[in-house]
């Protein structure tokens, strides 16, 4: 492991925890492959420390470590041991878990220390006096050995509710041995706002020591409680990507720096780095496996979403009138919603973004509304399938729909066989390009078998179609009416290697409105082919 000198200088720490503290969030389960993807992609957003996990304390870790040592070259963070202070009544020169932390090879290590005084009776069952010794021990042994130290101070601010006194003493002890920063945790999440920076301006105050936060997420206050002990004179902010941790999480760390750089003014990434944070939190969560959050600050996918006709009005004329930052700066961009509440000018803005030219052709935008209006009170949703929009747009625009096929009939059939065993088949009729096409296939189910036959039948004739993938199904009942005559909304997600699409289909039979789902599907892939329409 090599590290290239740090993008920033050291008067201020952006630390991630996502591999040691962020790993600990239900439902993830990382590898040592993915904590080695996921720690290059944190080095190139550009944080100054990546917290890499526990050696000596499960096996994965310890190979993390020892991996890491050969395969990365960082060129802007600092990879981070974690682990704990000594036992109690021994030496740190004789622990096998501070022995672990060295054998690491990470030149920087964070040790976690009890600083809540009923913890340290309780959880290590020893006594105030031996645990300031067992942090001054380990903290200076770890110096002696040449290596940078930091010191989480567990459960710092109930500690300090309970006996402020003796939790500043485990501040000043820590820094007095040697450690560069000392961490105060929120370890319980349950502080607000205005408290964290009360209390990380006295401690600063009253033991002279760099300061840090690390903040969970139980209260919903996270980001506000790391910019409140910004606020008050820390300069090292723990976050884990996408907020990720146990209970609800961490404080996110894409909300944090962009506060820091945007709101704050302070250069904490290397230059150009912000724009790419969008496409960093997501390939993050691509690798943990969970979706990426539509709605996060900053880089969710809604977060400069536009819907209200009002606003759409506004940001036609200035998109600052509705949007607190340009989103290129975080490498995001603004996306216009089309639905029952939209106005001709989010129409415009909606046919600028698609590339499709709409002059100043008002009655064509009013027609384009008014049938918008229509159809989402029968039930269908644009804002949510924007290459259904697209084919409705274009075909008021050129005034007939766009069609590269022609269905005459289609029929699913699920057999349910004397085994417990389905099957199911699909037989679709259509034109294309002159020819009637009759094609059959299976599938797992019968919108899958509709979706087979559909490829069979056109892919003979539409080549362009053999990269087409269904992504993702949903069905949603809609309100009005119950039970199996209830209406049903399906939408479907394609793509085509290079990207994805959502369309949807509305029919009082779910099958029925999978087929409009998936004809609009097949179009589109066609329309970004650049296949000329022939029916």
């Amino acid at each position: 492991m090599t590290t290239k000198a740090n993008a920033t200088d050291d008067s201020f720490h952006v630390f991630d925890t996502t591999l040691r503290d962020g790993a600990q969030r239900e439902g993830i389960n990382l590898t040592v492959a993915d904590k080695l993807t996921i720690a290059r992609h944190l080095d190139t957003f550009g944080v100054g420390y990546i917290e890499g996990g526990w050696p000596g304390a499960n096996p994965r870790d310890t190979e993390f470590f020892a991996r890491a040592q050969k395969e990365i070259t960082f060129e802007n963070a600092q990879l981070v041991a974690f682990g704990a202070t000594r036992r109690a009544g021994g030496s740190a020169a004789d622990d096998p878990q501070v022995k672990a932390l060295l054998n690491s090879g990470a030149p920087v290590i964070t040790l976690v220390a009890k600083s809540h005084d009923r913890h340290v009776e309780l959880a290590l069952r020893t006594t105030q006096e031996e645990n300031l010794e067992m942090v001054r021990d380990t903290v200076s042994h770890l110096r002696e050995q040449g290596r940078r130290v930091f010191v989480d101070c567990e459960h710092f601010f109930d500690g300090y509710r309970a006996n402020a006194e003796y939790a500043k003493s485990v501040v000043r002890t820590a820094h007095e041995a040697g450690a560069e920063v000392v961490i105060l945790c929120d370890t319980n999440g349950g502080m607000l706002p205005a408290q964290v920076q009360a209390v990380v301006a006295t401690v600063i105050a009253d033991t002279g020591a760099r300061l840090g936060i690390h903040a969970q997420d139980d209260t919903g206050c996270a980001v506000a409680n790391t910019l409140a002990a910004v606020d008050a004179g820390a300069t090292h902010v723990q976050c884990t990507a996408n907020g990720y941790g146990e209970r609800v999480g961490n404080a996110n760390l894409f909300p944090v720096v962009a506060a820091l750089e945007l709101k704050y003014g302070m250069k904490v990434l290397p230059e150009g780095a912000l724009a790419e944070m969008t496409r960093i939190s997501h390939a993050i969560a691509e690798v943990v496996n969970l979706t990426p959050s539509t709605h996060q600050p900053y880089v969710g996918v809604s977060a400069f979403a536009h819907k209200a006709g009002l606003h759409a009005s506004a940001i036609k004329v200035d998109p600052d009138l509705y949007q607190h930052i340009d989103p290129e700066l975080v490498g995001n961009t603004m996306r216009m919603l089309v639905s029952d509440m939209a106005g001709r000018a989010s129409i415009e803005l909606k046919g600028k973004e698609l590339g499709v030219d709409l002059g100043d052709d008002r009655a064509l935008v009013g027609r384009v509304v008014e049938r918008v209006k229509e159809r989402e009170l029968q039930g269908y949703t644009y804002e949510a399938a924007d290459a259904s929009f697209e084919l409705l747009l274009r075909g008021e625009v050129e005034g007939r729909a766009r069609r590269y096929f022609r269905t005459e009939s289609w029929r699913a059939i699920v057999e349910d066989r004397p085994d417990g065993t389905h099957a199911n088949e699909a037989t679709v009729k259509l034109w294309a390009k002159g020819e009637r096409i009759v094609a059959t296939a299976e599938g797992n189910g019968p919108v899958n078998a509709l979706d087979r036959a559909l490829r069979v039948a056109l892919e003979r004739i539409y080549p362009q179609l053999a990269k087409l993938e269904l992504i993702d199904y949903k069905v949603r009942i809609l309100e009005g009416r119950t039970g199996t005559e209830s209406t049903t909304r399906v939408l479907i997600t394609t793509g085509d290697g290079a990207g994805d699409w959502a369309t949807v289909g509305v029919a009082e039979n779910v099958i029925a409105a999978s087929w409009q789902a998936l004809e609009d599907a097949y179009t589109y892939g066609l329309l970004r082919a650049g296949v000329e329409p022939t029916e």
